[in-house]
């Protein structure tokens, strides 16, 4: 049996102990808040910090779907200050994922575009959208880009 031991001033032993103590606390924190960010009470992830790829690719993932990991387009677009009729199925499926695209009249916002690769039918060409205000997302939709398509919200039908 090998016994080996050290002498180390009380000092060094208490920055050491409390250097150690710290990590583990920003680590809490920062696992807390990952966890806190993506679901929020209601079940639905949150759509607030949504400010790289990684982000919008996790924000997906929360309602279940898996996406290619680069958007296929990427376009700035502006909310209409007065929506007309041709709005209302629009702002109505928003609504139902509790987007209120109404407080963003006026406003730009930019729009991601994603490859879904795990539709329940098994299709192909799936697209998810995201439409994001600075790093907030404000609406999504996922739709089938085909004559014969769909359009539904982001959660998993």
């Amino acid at each position: 049996m090998l016994i080996v031991t050290a002498k180390m001033p009380k000092r060094r032993l208490t920055l050491g102990v409390a250097a150690a103590a710290l990590l583990c606390c920003c680590a809490i924190a920062l696992n807390f808040g990952q966890a806190v960010r993506e679901v929020s009470a209601t079940g639905t992830p949150n759509p607030k910090g949504v400010r790289s790829n990684q982000d919008r690719i996790d924000y997906l993932a929360a309602y279940g779907w898996q996406v290619a990991e680069e958007p296929i387009a990427t376009q700035e677009l502006m909310i209409p200050e007065e929506m007309d009729a041709s709005y209302d199925e629009y702002l109505a499926l928003q609504s139902e994922q509790g987007f209120d695209l109404a407080k963003y009249a006026g406003k730009r916002v930019k729009r991601y575009t994603y490859e879904v690769l795990n539709y329940p039918t098994g299709e192909a060409g799936v697209q998810a959208n995201l439409l994001v205000c600075k790093s907030t997302v404000v609406g999504g939709e996922v739709l089938s880009p085909q004559l014969d398509g769909f359009l539904h919200g982001l959660a998993m039908p």
